[in-house]
C-alpha cells in the first residue's frame, strides 16, 4: 500500500473528496436505505436543517483522515485533504444562505 503512504497534494485532494463521498454514502445507507441515492441527494440539498447536520457528519471522515496524515508527517497530503474540507464547508454554508 505504498500509494496510501505518499505525500502529495493532489493525492490529498482525491482522498479528501473520496472521504466526503464515503461519509455521505454511509449516512445515506443508515438514514435512507429505501430511497434512491438521487432522491436522498435532492432532499439533502433542499432541506436546510438536514444540510447542516448531514453536511457536518460527512466532514468527520475527513477530520480523521487529516489527523492521520498530519500525525504521520505527510503534510502535503494533509493539505490536500484540508483544502477539500474547507471548500466543502464553504459550499455548505453558501447553500444554507441561498
Amino acid at each position: 500500500m505504498k500509494l496510501l503512504k505518499s505525500n502529495n497534494f493532489r493525492f490529498g485532494l482525491l482522498i479528501g473528496l473520496l472521504g466526503l463521498l464515503l461519509g455521505l454514502l454511509i449516512i445515506y445507507l443508515v438514514r435512507s436505505p429505501f430511497q434512491s441515492f438521487g432522491e436522498f441527494l435532492t432532499y439533502f440539498f433542499s432541506e436546510n436543517q438536514l444540510l447542516t447536520s448531514v453536511g457536518s457528519l460527512t466532514l468527520l471522515g475527513n477530520i480523521a483522515l487529516f489527523t492521520v496524515y498530519v500525525n504521520t508527517n505527510r503534510d502535503k497530503t494533509a493539505a490536500g485533504i484540508f483544502t477539500i474540507t474547507v471548500i466543502y464547508g464553504i459550499a455548505i454554508l453558501l447553500l444554507k444562505v441561498v
